[in-house]
């Protein structure tokens, strides 16, 4: 099913973070976590991360800055901005692969990052 797809989370809020990486475990996701922009780009570069989901309202560096850099990094990986706002700028969301509000709720959540991992091959080095 998620074939224990590596997902990496980024949101200052310690609760809807704790509450996003239990709700993918239990879908089958491994879940790496950190609780800003600089410490998801350290994470970000380090793992092999097949997804990021993405906070946009964060102090220091927000989601459009965080995925700005992770384009630099790895291209490659769709990112999913989470936001509480509606309506965010384009040139923000024209740096990440899905856009959706926090309000969309757990299940609209699982089933976009399910949707953007169908487009990512599975490493070939991972067991399932």
């Amino acid at each position: 099913m998620t074939e224990s797809r590596l997902v990496l989370c980024v949101d200052d809020e310690t609760v809807g973070l704790q509450v996003r990486k239990l709700l993918l475990e239990r879908s089958g996701y491994r879940v790496l976590t950190a609780q800003d922009g600089a410490g998801g780009i350290e994470v970000f570069e380090r793992e092999p991360v097949e997804a990021v989901v993405l906070d946009y309202s964060m102090p220091g560096m927000d989601g459009g800055q965080v995925a700005s850099k992770m384009r630099e990094v790895k291209p490659q990986v769709p990112i999913l901005l989470l936001s509480a706002y509606v309506g965010l700028p384009s040139d923000v969301t024209s740096l990440v692969n899905l856009y959706m509000t926090k309000g969309e709720g757990p299940d609209m959540l699982l089933k976009k990052l399910g949707d953007l991992l169908k487009t990512v091959p599975v490493p070939e080095n991972q067991t399932s």
